[in-house]
């Protein structure tokens, strides 16, 4: 009887366990996180992470070693930050194919296009933006690219917004 009840206790854990830590909406609903590398010469390095919402997804995005002043930020479509000026990650995340750039606020944008990010005098920025239509299984595995300059949010394809100063791949986790 006791090695039965321990074949049941082994059997009912393992079940808990595997039905706990597999499938993809258990993988992605606790969010994503990267790491910002410096990239295009800059030392600009920081953090970026991806939360589900009710209505998408919100993104918090902190860095250092930034100019100060206003800097893109976008979802690339790539998950590839190896190339020293991260053309790598290829251009901005766009499910709505044919989609001008544009900001979070108008009407046409890429659904990569999150705006920009102030960065004080010290060199540190936070960028914390809510990002509707996107699910957490849509970024996962796309780059976070910070850029060089301010991104006008209305010129194609990338808002004149300068070198790819940081970048980094969102991972489940």
């Amino acid at each position: 009887m006791t090695r039965l009840a321990s074949l049941l206790t082994i059997l009912v854990c393992g079940c808990a366990t595997s039905s706990s830590t597999s499938g993809g909406a258990a993988r992605g609903s606790g969010g994503a996180t990267a790491t910002l590398e410096a990239r295009s010469g800059s030392s600009v390095t920081g953090t970026a992470r991806a939360t589900p919402t009710s209505g998408g997804v919100a993104l918090h995005v902190e860095v250092q070693g930034a100019a100060p002043g206003e800097h893109g930020v976008h979802i690339h479509e790539k998950g590839d930050c190896s190339d020293p000026k991260a053309t790598s990650a290829g251009g901005h995340y766009n499910p709505a194919a044919g989609a001008h750039h544009g900001g979070l606020n108008t009407a046409v944008r890429h659904g990569g296009d999150l705006g920009n990010m102030t960065v004080d005098s010290s060199g540190k920025g936070t960028l914390d933006v809510d990002v509707p239509g996107l699910s957490i299984g849509e970024v996962i595995g796309k780059a976070v690219v910070v850029h060089e300059k301010q991104d006008d949010l209305q010129t194609d394809p990338a808002g004149n917004s300068g070198a790819r100063v940081a970048c980094g791949v969102l991972q489940a986790g």
